[in-house]
């Protein structure tokens, strides 16, 4: 028996494998192919049960589309040409947009990007200012958040490049301020269709992925962000961004292509951030073949167009007051807004009691973007395919560094992975180091340019809070907190003038009022404070281990200090 069990098993035929085939999908198509289809799962759940609920139309389409995923899961697997998977990627990204727009139909709570975009559309419709005005009473009409500044008030103004307006404006005319997501939503779909396209075909279905299967951007884009729109406009800027230039001229392709990158930083602020590092690395790819006069005139020339398609967007709003839309373009870098995000400045914000250099987090954020732009033309060939990653890595050390910067365009990462490969970079110029490239050498250079926003992070971080806080009675209980009584001392040399908030997690509340304590905290002066919510109370969530924090902020210097309340259990 043994025997005869072991001459099977040994006389077993080997499983086959068959060569290669030109028509044959390569495992990598196929595995992409798949994930794109598994990707259309997240979030089906949730909007099925709310459609069920409100919309059964719409939950019944999200049922058919139950039966598209097993059905496009299916065929991934089992199609045997590459003819045959292109019709899956094509189906995936079909079902990928119709999903999104049951998604859009449902609904989703608005925020302050929304009613923002709203009411600058509004205004530019019927013939108003769009810079240099505020509406705060959009923000308590539509109970949304808004960003509230260190100096103890908030920004209620646009601020943004004005494209993504001038977008919505005709739609808005026709169907009102539904047009406000749906014209970003509709941007995202013809975003996927035109990376899908531009994509080589075994990374088609990546694009769905990334843009209509997870749903964060569809989140995004049914709130309104600008930004949706802005990475729509860069797509074809990045596909193959290498070739820009090629030969010392610019090509049809590289002139839209200059027109697209224009239009994008016109329409949000984030491309701005992009652009010098894909002006740098076209620059060090036509010195390679070219000499450095031929290499800064496809630069010059190519900047050029961007410039004068940006000022054509901007020229309306430029003229009606210059001096409103510079501020209203610069107010996301000098607005000053309470800290908030998931990057380094968590160190002061979730982890100590505050810093008194917090300033020191945003030059860490500007030395850190001129220092890797640095690397990164100094280690092009290397660092050439993380261009379209390499900017967002600022935001990291920023006091406001929430996701979204990243993952908004993360689209271009796949875009980048696709056509702009470490190969594409092997000829690019590299200047001279002085002692050579070996690595000893190299990991110096690159110590020393990230020093400097290294140190400022330390500062930052190591700095103490400069008011110590005493909370002495506390009015409420575990549900909320009607009132409280502080004693701040100034530990520092300089005046500040402090404002209150709370917090329970990553936000802060609105500031509190001030009943009596000083407006002004002088040098090493110590005052009592009793302070009550803005609203009169604030409620707490039911929750295990809550921590409940009294945040202190001041402005010029940025300042934040820090301590619990111990709410009574009653």
């Amino acid at each position: 028996m043994n025997k005869t069990a072991g001459a099977t098993a040994t006389d077993a035929a080997p499983v086959r494998l068959d060569p290669p085939s030109p028509t044959v999908p390569a495992p990598l198509h196929r595995a992409i192919t798949l994930l794109a289809v598994i990707s259309l799962f997240i979030g089906m759940r949730s909007d099925w049960s709310t459609a069920i609920a409100i919309r059964p139309a719409v939950g019944g389409l999200i049922t058919l589309g139950y039966a598209g995923i097993l059905i496009l899961g299916i065929l991934a697997l089992a199609v045997r040409n590459r003819r045959a998977l292109v019709l899956v990627d094509a189906g995936v990204l079909l079902l990928g947009m119709m999903l999104a727009l049951c998604s859009y139909v449902l609904g989703s709570a608005m925020n302050d990007e929304t009613v923002l975009m709203t009411q600058a559309t509004h205004e530019l419709v019927h013939g108003h200012a769009v810079y240099g005005h505020e509406w705060p009473w959009v923000f308590q009409r539509s109970h949304v958040g808004v960003t509230k500044t260190m100096s103890g008030g908030a920004d209620y103004a646009f601020a943004y490049p004005p494209l993504a307006v001038l977008l919505n404006a005709p739609v808005y005319a026709l169907i009102g301020a539904k047009a406000i997501t749906f014209v970003p939503t509709v941007l995202l779909m013809v975003g996927a269709a035109v990376l899908w396209a531009l994509l080589p075909t075994p990374w088609r279905s990546a694009a769905t992925a990334v843009t209509l299967g997870f749903p964060m951007l569809k989140a995004y884009a049914a709130m309104g962000y600008p930004a949706i729109p802005a990475l729509v406009l860069l797509i074809p800027v990045v596909i193959r961004w290498p070739s820009i230039g090629a030969g010392g001229r610019l090509s049809c392709s590289d002139i839209v292509r200059a027109g697209f990158l224009g239009a994008a930083c016109a329409t949000q602020q984030l491309p701005w951030f992009l652009t010098p590092f894909l002006l740098v690395g076209v620059y060090a790819l036509r010195r390679g073949e070219l000499s450095a006069r031929a290499a800064l005139g496809v630069v010059a020339r190519f900047t050029g167009i961007a410039v004068v398609v940006a000022l054509a967007a901007n020229a309306y709003f430029i003229m009606q007051s210059p001096r409103a839309w510079v501020s209203g373009l610069l107010l996301p870098f000098t607005q000053h807004g309470v800290l908030h995000g998931q990057g380094i400045m968590g160190l002061s914000y979730y982890f100590s009691n505050g810093s008194s250099r917090l300033d020191f987090y945003s030059y860490g954020s500007m030395l850190l973007a001129a220092g890797l732009l640095v690397l990164f033309g100094l280690f092009v060939r290397r660092l050439g395919p993380a261009a379209v990653v390499l900017p967002w890595c600022a935001f990291y050390l920023a006091t406001r560094s929430q996701d979204g910067y990243y993952l908004m365009m993360t689209p271009l990462w796949i875009a980048a992975a696709a056509t702009a490969p470490g190969s594409a970079f092997a000829s690019a110029w590299q200047p001279r180091l002085p002692l050579g490239r070996g690595r000893a050498v190299s990991a110096a250079v690159m110590v020393a340019v990230l020093a400097p926003a290294a140190v400022c992070v330390a500062i930052a971080a190591a700095s103490g809070p400069p008011i110590r806080l005493a909370v002495s009675d506390v009015q409420g209980n575990s549900s909320g907190i009607s009132g409280l009584t502080v004693q701040a001392t100034n530990t520092g040399d300089t005046a500040l003038a402090p404002n209150f908030a709370s917090s329970t997690g990553g936000g802060a509340s609105a500031y509190w009022t001030v009943r009596s304590g000083p407006s002004v905290l002088g040098p090493h002066q110590s005052a009592r404070y009793v302070l009550v919510p803005g609203n009169g109370r604030f409620p707490l969530p039911n929750r295990e281990r809550l921590r409940v924090r009294l945040r202190v902020f001041t402005d010029r210097p940025q300042t934040l200090s820090s301590t619990d309340i111990h709410v009574p259990k009653r």
